[in-house]
C-alpha cells in the first residue's frame, strides 16, 4: 500500500495509507515505476484527481468529534480540503487549497463514523461535512451521505452555496440539514468579504426551500465590514424568503484565524479589527426578530 499526501498533512487527521481499492498503489507499482521524478509525481497526481472525482477518496484536512456546533447532538464533522471563497475573516486559510489536503478514502472514513453510531444515536448527532467547501468534492460527499443514509445517520451539509449548482439531486436527497453561509446581504458587499458573487448562494437557498430541506443561516458579523443597517436588512430579506429556515446563527467576529494567516504568511485584512460589542450584537439580532426569524 502507498501512502499519499497532496501536500503537509493536519495535525487531527492522520497520514492514511490507501488500500487496494483506490488501485493506486497498483498504478504505482506498475505504471509509473519506470517514469522519472517529475513524470512519476505528474501520474500521481491524475491518479489522485481521478479517485477524487470519481468520490471514491477526498482531500480532507481534519476531523473531530464535537458536540452541538456543527448541527444537532454530537457529530463527526469532516473538513474537506479546497475553496474558491477568500472571505477576509477565514480561521482556516489552510483549508482554501486542495493540494494541502490529505488523500483518504472514503472506507477509511466510514469506518470512522461506524464506530461513533452509539453515540449518534443516544445524543441526536451525525455527520456533517464541512471545509473548506464540501461542494469542492460533490462526489465523494454525494457517496458518504448516501452511506451515512444507509447506516441510519443523520446528515449535514455546511456549505456557502457558491458551489451550489455542483451538488446534485441525489446527493441532495441525502442531506438533512444544511448550514447555509449568508456573508452579506447587498451583492458588493459580498464581493468585499468573499471575492465572490453572491447570487449563486441565493440560488441555491432557493433550492433548498423549493425541496423544503431544513437550513440553519449563519451570520458573521464584522464591524466595519458586514454590520451595517442596509446589509444586515437585506440578508434579512434574504432569509425570510426561504420558509424553510428553521434558525439563524450571528456569529460574532473573532482573531483566532489571525495566527494561521500568519504562519502561512498571508496578509490579514483585518488585522486590529475588535470583536462586535454587546450592543451591535443585540441591534443586529434584533434585525432578525423582528421578522420573526429564531436568532441563536
Amino acid at each position: 500500500m502507498t501512502a499519499i499526501n497532496l501536500g503537509f498533512p493536519s495535525v487531527a487527521c492522520p497520514v492514511v495509507e490507501l488500500d487496494a481499492h483506490v488501485d493506486l498503489s497498483v498504478d504505482v507499482a506498475d505504471g509509473v515505476s519506470a517514469l522519472n521524478d517529475a513524470d512519476r509525481k505528474a501520474e500521481l497526481h491524475t491518479l489522485e484527481m481521478k479517485a477524487i472525482r470519481e468520490g471514491t477518496v477526498a482531500s480532507v484536512h481534519s476531523w473531530e468529534l464535537v458536540t452541538a456546533v456543527d448541527g444537532p447532538g454530537t457529530r463527526m464533522t469532516l473538513f474537506l480540503s479546497g475553496c474558491l471563497l477568500r472571505c477576509q475573516y477565514c480561521h482556516n486559510p489552510d483549508t482554501w487549497k486542495m493540494r494541502d489536503g490529505l488523500v483518504t478514502p472514503i472506507d477509511e472514513l466510514t469506518a470512522r463514523m461506524k464506530r461513533y453510531l452509539g453515540v449518534f444515536k443516544a445524543t441526536n448527532g451525525g455527520l456533517t461535512i464541512s471545509g473548506g467547501e464540501p461542494l469542492m468534492q460533490p462526489a465523494f460527499v454525494k457517496r458518504m451521505f448516501a452511506e451515512a443514509h444507509a447506516l441510519g445517520v443523520h446528515t449535514t451539509l455546511d456549505t456557502s452555496g457558491y458551489l451550489g449548482k455542483s451538488a446534485s439531486d441525489e446527493l441532495l436527497d441525502n442531506v438533512d440539514l444544511v448550514l447555509l453561509d449568508v456573508k452579506s446581504g447587498l451583492p458588493e458587499t459580498y464581493k468585499k468579504v468573499t471575492g465572490r458573487e453572491l447570487a449563486p448562494t441565493i440560488a441555491f437557498g432557493d433550492r433548498l426551500a423549493e425541496r423544503n430541506i431544513p437550513v440553519w443561516v449563519r451570520f458573521v458579523l464584522v464591524p466595519g465590514l458586514t454590520d451595517a443597517v442596509e446589509n444586515v436588512e437585506a440578508v434579512v430579506d434574504i432569509v425570510t424568503s426561504w420558509p424553510n429556515v428553521q434558525r439563524v446563527e450571528v456569529l460574532p467576529f473573532h482573531q483566532m484565524g489571525e495566527d494561521k494567516w500568519d504562519r502561512l504568511s498571508i496578509p490579514y485584512p483585518l488585522h486590529g479589527v475588535h470583536p462586535p460589542e454587546n450592543d451591535l450584537l443585540a441591534r443586529v439580532r434584533g434585525q432578525f426578530e423582528a421578522r420573526g426569524l429564531t436568532v441563536f
